[in-house]
């Protein structure tokens, strides 16, 4: 067991938690960040490019990544479990397990482990969409750039090989899990999002078809670094994605599934459809919606821009059913239009559910005056001392807004740390 001090936790290195971490610490506070995957960066991180100025976030990532590895304020725990908080403002101490990443601080990053390693398994990273080794790292950009071995996949002499072909010294199979207590004034929770399980929609044909994917899936898909380089094809075969249905409310806004509205799904399918058109000027993009929200005078004129391309059609209404043509692999949306008064069928190379944001805060062991609401949102009260929320643990929010709230957050948690101080 081993004790740490710090002003102020972070629990979650997505964008929300390094910007609450780093303008913390620009201000001349001790932060640590607890991060429950090997890596930083959280689901921004797997993103191909922002709305609505559709840049990459590799740069702000970067730029964060940089604040964090300079600031000696900065500590920082990835492959960290939070089992317990307890205390009160001023006064928290947070129980840490550190599970073992098998790799330690002599790895160069030679991917000679990755080249060794003889197992293969689902890249949760990407999705699903392809494989990764055992040994890995996601991306050529991830923070920290040190690899890790997934020994639960390992058979055999698995780890034996890979320690074998580091010439570092780096690999070290019998590390073992670590305990941790970190003693902090204030807390900000930063856990983020996962995308809500698109089998559970039984009509949308999800985990049937091949060529049915979720929003997340073909962000990877559209991605340089992602299992296709960039080249939006199908699944089932490889071929070009030339013809493609953008499903809204996918599960959301169903009291069936999530009952609210994760706000952001509109402008993320409005984003991918340009994904399509720009990579193949011939393609042509399906937009089924119920509604379209997209808030504020610059989201309005992204929708009006794609609007204005007569390849992507704007089609309201809920769609029914999906289905798949089992000769060409095609993908059959049957939807009501409400325009046209009628029932639709049109058939796609690939369709694209736009799924909710589902929070993950409640998988946190919280202290009891810390609530849940029905959504599975935290609620923190005004009159709330200590911990504070920020991100999608309160509110689904876009990259735009958890980077605001985020700095509000470190506001908040500066002020607690001073009154008590």
């Amino acid at each position: 067991m081993s004790e740490h001090e710090s002003n102020i936790v972070v629990i979650g290195g997505g964008i929300s938690g390094l910007t609450t971490a780093t303008e913390a610490a620009e201000a001349g506070y001790t932060v640590t960040v607890l991060e429950k995957d090997p890596f930083l960066g959280g689901r921004v991180g797997r993103m191909n490019k922002y709305f609505p100025k559709l840049c990459p976030p590799v740069c702000g990532l970067e730029i964060n990544y940089r604040r964090v590895k300079f600031n000696p304020r900065i500590s920082y725990y990835t492959m960290a479990d939070v089992e317990k908080i307890s205390g009160n403002a001023g006064n928290y101490e947070v129980s840490v397990k550190l599970r073992p990443r098998h790799v330690n601080d002599k790895c160069t990053g030679c991917n000679a482990c990755t080249e060794a390693c003889p197992v293969e398994v689902p890249n949760e990273y990407n999705a699903g969409l392809n494989k990764r080794k055992a040994a890995y790292i996601t991306t050529e950009q991830a923070f920290p750039f040190q690899y890790v071995i997934d020994k639960a996949a390992c058979t055999g002499d698995c780890g034996t090989k890979c320690r074998e072909a580091c010439k570092y010294d780096a690999v070290d199979m019998e590390m073992q899990p670590q305990s941790l207590k970190i003693k902090a004034g204030s807390i900000v929770l930063a856990t983020g999002w996962k995308p809500y399980d698109a089998k559970k929609i039984d009509n949308l044909g999800f985990g049937r078809y091949r060529n049915v994917i979720t929003n997340v899936m073909m962000e990877r898909l559209a991605s340089k670094n992602g299992p296709t380089g960039g080249q939006i094809t199908r699944p089932s075969d490889g071929k070009e994605a030339k013809r493609v249905a953008f499903v809204q409310c996918a599960g959301s806004r169903d009291e069936n599934h999530l009952a609210f509205c994760s706000a952001v799904c509109c402008l993320a399918s409005l984003k991918q459809a340009t994904y399509v058109r720009e990579q193949y000027p011939d393609s042509e993009a399906y937009f089924f919606y119920i509604d379209i929200r997209t808030p504020g005078t610059s989201y309005e004129r992204f929708l009006n821009k794609i609007k204005e391309d007569d390849k992507v059609r704007m089609i309201k209404g809920k769609v029914a059913k999906v289905s798949e043509d089992p000769a060409t692999g095609d993908v059959i949306v049957e939807v009501e239009d409400i325009f046209a008064g009628g029932k639709s069928r049109v058939a796609v190379d690939l369709c694209v559910l736009a799924t909710g944001m589902e929070p993950t805060i409640s998988e946190l062991r919280l202290p009891s005056d810390i609530k849940i609401n029905e959504n599975g949102f935290a609620v923190i009260g005004k009159d709330q001392k200590g911990i504070y929320a920020v991100g999608c643990v309160k509110d689904p929010v876009d990259v735009a807004k958890s980077v605001q709230g985020a700095t509000g957050a470190a506001l908040k948690a500066i002020q607690t740390v001073g009154r008590l101080a």
